[in-house]
């Protein structure tokens, strides 16, 4: 039987035969994390395709940050799996599948060494060290520099990290992650410090990046509906170690889904693809 267009109805499509099939950027499948008899994690199933950028959210103790650690290879789940671009951690050599997982943390700022110049931090993460003694090799500058100007701070090349303000220090933290060539890129509470306009500004820059021809797959953790810029697609809920909810962003930034989240009624708004989220003064928990 021959469809409108001609092809028999029957035979396979010749296109999807030949095209191969790109494996997930995440699989997360039955994860599950007890410590000392403690349950941190319970149950997580989550997918990531690629072309999609991703935000995590969740209060105080949800288990965003014991998930981040699963991601990486540093915490073992005690059941399930962890696999990102087709490869699973306990398969695979984790220490090269953390190579391809970039992530910007606000707790490394305080890490950093305060004399060392901004292109020196960002090449410094080709190697994954911090204050780095060696030399920058003529390759390695060139490339530091690149991505200085992809980070919109090349004007930033030589001046030392004590004379960075916050949210260049975010910005040069996110180029040092990208010196490795990250495919999926964490930023981990990276407004955390930042006044009203800087984080303003590094969150326009965040939307900006996300948008880059080959742009690593983003996954921003947050508290915060506001710090959700539009390039970002979809979202994950997470309370006490449960996922709540995890899917298309309009399907699931919804007062009732993050009403759950937080315990607390809340109401969202959303305008000009950004979000903002008022709490009912009258506090009543949400199961």
């Amino acid at each position: 039987m021959r469809n409108q267009s001609g092809m028999n109805e029957s035979e396979p499509s010749r296109t999807s035969a030949t095209e191969p099939i790109a494996p997930p950027v995440l699989a997360v499948s039955g994860l599950s994390i007890r410590r000392d008899g403690t349950m941190i994690l319970r149950d997580i199933n989550w997918r990531i395709a690629p072309g999609e950028h991703w935000v995590i959210l969740g209060g105080n103790g949800s288990g965003k940050t014991s998930l981040l650690a699963a991601l990486t290879g540093y915490l073992m789940p005690t059941t399930g799996a962890v696999g990102v671009f087709g490869k699973r951690y306990g398969e695979s050599d984790w220490r090269e599948l953390r190579k391809r997982i970039g992530v910007v943390s606000s707790s490394l700022r305080q890490m950093m060494a305060e004399s060392e110049p901004a292109l020196e931090s960002v090449a410094s993460g080709k190697f994954a060290m911090i204050d780095y003694w060696g030399k920058v090799g003529r390759a390695d500058r060139r490339r530091a520099l690149e991505i200085l100007r992809q980070i919109e701070c090349e004007y930033l090349a030589e001046r030392p990290w004590a004379y960075l303000s916050q949210g260049e220090r975010q910005r040069i933290l996110i180029g040092r992650a990208l010196m490795a060539d990250p495919k999926l890129l964490i930023l981990d509470e990276p407004c955390a410090g930042l006044d009203p306009v800087a984080r303003e500004l590094f969150l326009h820059f965040v939307e900006r990046l996300g948008r880059q021809a080959n742009a690593p797959t983003l996954v921003l953790v947050t508290h915060h509906v506001e710090e959700i810029t539009p390039v970002f697609t979809h979202a994950l809920l997470l309370r006490e170690g449960r996922l709540l909810a995890a899917g298309a962003k309009a399907a699931v930034l919804t007062g009732k889904e993050l009403s759950r989240t937080f315990g607390a009624e809340v109401r969202i708004r959303r305008s000009v693809g950004r979000y903002s989220l008022q709490v009912k003064t009258e506090r009543r928990a949400i199961l």
